[in-house]
């Protein structure tokens, strides 16, 4: 593979950045476009330099199929640990919940916790069977006993469902952001997140791919510690007194709107405890299930399981990844805090009306510029895109992965696909899926994308979660039992998503929702598994038969990982 394209397209990235600033011009839409931000383009400029080296190498290395999706499953569970919590922790995370935080104090920990706690049941659950009965995809693993075709069918197409989704609301993302910390143009900050993700993914696949998601992970711990640090310092280090201080700044800014004195006490004590968030219980309930059984049913977090040589690396995979990501959302809990007492009280980073200069995720940010000045400002911007390059490339090589390998190869071919065919249709889906990615980034520029996020964890816990579930852990699943019971599970997430607030409401303009809740995940998922149960056990056709047959060897390499596809060598 000539890697020469890759530095040729750097150039040709970086020249294209300086004329997209100079015609940065005021925009309307969700966001406030801000002054340009020198410090923030020159970092930013050189993190694309570093990442498109790292891909020029990595296509060197690229061979195989096995090389393009899986890294030769030659990561080891460290690196892997690292590139999966450079995959998860998104710009929402590191944005979004210390903002949470910032404007309700406590109850944004529930984002914190629905993200985190989906991965001891990856860890117990799923990760060693992932990685001794997978080889590219996690539908490798749930049609490993059934009829390949229909069940290749559905989890390809509820792959590309949950990436599609997820890739819009990255792909709003930043733009809204670009436009926030750069001061570029909405469409140029679309671009060229889309013009890199096909680099990265075309040229050096899963190798290229882990890389820049371990350069982000290190790059985002280390400036998040650092933020945690300075903020804890101010207060000598105590919690308690950083808690103390956030509850006073609240409460004098609702004595300076006018509240009677115990009144702002009470606002102020508000940021220390639950319930004003989320206030229904069932909305709460269901949000949670989809935060945390969406996680074990992310099609590009499965697909990292594939990169590492043997179960072991992959338990120590989830291991470190827990850790690194846990350490993260503790940060961003001192992060939202810190921001309370550091951002709201200083004018300068406020608007006319008291609200934050910039727009309400811009907390993170302003307590940079508060810490650091203008340097530490444009790296942390710098980080918070850098987040979402290495999002969209791991979504971007799982689709290309769900049309190349599960319906091409597996499907269109019937498994004798010639493996250079197959890896040249994936590589042709990479731009295809980018070009996509950038027109809906587009399309969608003003809409309120949140509903987008949690579709996609809703599809993934109602779809891909009950069919790896029931699929490697009970001896009865059939084919036909979970092809209906994920696509059920799919279709009542998409309906009923469309039928919340979220849509009927704030998109479609309708009055009243007439599905009254934020999220389908408490109805759709258990109707999912229950369906997966129903049809199995009602199924007495020729082939359940051979699907209950298979289930002894299925579990034995599951367990044993004798009969697992190794690491390709080099």
């Amino acid at each position: 593979m000539n890697a020469f394209p890759v530095t040729r397209l750097a150039l040709v990235l970086i020249f294209c950045l300086f004329p997209a600033v100079l015609l940065a011009d005021a925009l309307t839409g969700e966001a406030e476009q801000q002054a340009t931000n020198w410090p923030a383009i020159i970092m930013f400029a050189l993190f694309v330099a570093a990442t498109l080296w790292v891909t020029r190498l990595a296509a060197k290395r690229v061979r195989s199929a096995s090389d393009f999706y899986a890294a030769g499953g030659g990561i080891t569970g460290f690196q892997n640990g690292l590139a999966i919590a450079g995959d998860y922790m998104s710009a929402a995370s590191f944005l979004g919940i210390s903002a949470q935080i910032f404007a309700s104090g406590y109850d944004g920990l529930i984002y914190s916790t629905g993200f985190l706690v989906g991965w001891p049941i990856i860890l117990f659950l799923l990760a060693e069977r992932l990685r001794n009965l997978g080889r590219y995809t996690f539908a490798d693993v749930a049609s490993f006993r059934f009829a390949q075709p229909p069940v290749r069918v559905f989890a390809a197409f509820s792959t590309l469902a949950v990436v599609t989704f997820y890739l819009i609301a990255q792909m709003v993302g930043a733009g809204q952001l670009i436009k926030l910390l750069f001061g570029l143009d909405y469409a140029y900050a679309v671009v060229i997140v889309g013009v890199l993700m096909t680099c990265y993914v075309l040229f050096g696949g899963m190798i290229a791919t882990t890389w820049v998601q371990i350069i982000k992970a290190v790059l985002l711990l280390g400036c998040a510690s650092f933020m945690a640090f300075a903020v804890l310092a101010g207060f000598g280090f105590s919690p308690e007194a950083m808690f103390a201080a956030a509850v006073e700044v609240k409460g004098d800014l609702a004595l300076a709107e006018g509240a009677a004195p115990a009144d702002a006490a009470s606002q102020g004590l508000s940021i220390m405890g639950p319930g004003g968030f989320i206030k229904d219980p069932i909305s709460a309930i269901s949000f949670g299930l989809a935060l945390m059984f969406g996680t074990a049913g992310l099609p590009h977090i499965l697909m990292r399981f594939f990169t590492v040589p043997d179960a072991k690396e992959a338990r120590k995979s989830v291991l470190w990844a827990t850790g690194w990501i846990g350490y993260f959302y503790i940060l961003t809990f001192v992060i939202g805090f810190g921001a309370i007492t550091m951002v709201a009280t200083d004018s300068s980073f406020l608007a006319a009306d008291g609200s934050l200069r910039g727009g309400s995720n811009m907390a993170a940010i302003h307590l940079a510029s508060a810490i650091g000045g203008d340097f530490f400002l444009g790296f942390v911007s710098a980080v918070a895109f850098a987040t979402i390059l290495a999002v969209v490339a791991g979504l971007t090589l799982s689709g290309a992965s769900a049309v190349s390998h599960d319906l091409y190869a597996s499907v269109f071919k019937r498994g004798e696909a010639d493996p250079e065919t197959e890896l040249k249709v994936s590589r042709r889906t990479v731009p295809v899926l980018a070009g996509l990615a950038i027109v809906l980034g587009i399309a969608f520029e003003k809409q309120n994308v949140a509903f987008m996020v949690s579709l996609a964890f809703s599809i993934a816990a109602s779809g891909n979660f009950p069919v790896l579930l029931m699929s490697v852990l009970w001896k009865n699943c059939t084919t036909r039992g979970v092809v209906a019971g994920g696509t059920i599970g799919v279709v009542t997430a998409l309906v009923l998503t469309i039928l919340s607030p979220a849509i009927w409401v704030s998109v479609i303009g309708n009055e009243t929702a007439v599905f009254p809740y934020s999220s389908p995940a408490i109805f759709s998922m258990p109707l999912a598994f229950l369906t997966i149960w129903l049809v199995s056990i009602t199924d007495r056709s020729g082939r359940a038969a051979t699907d209950r047959a298979g289930y002894p060897a299925q579990k034995f390499q599951a367990e044993t990982g004798i009969g697992a596809v190794g690491a390709s060598g080099h």
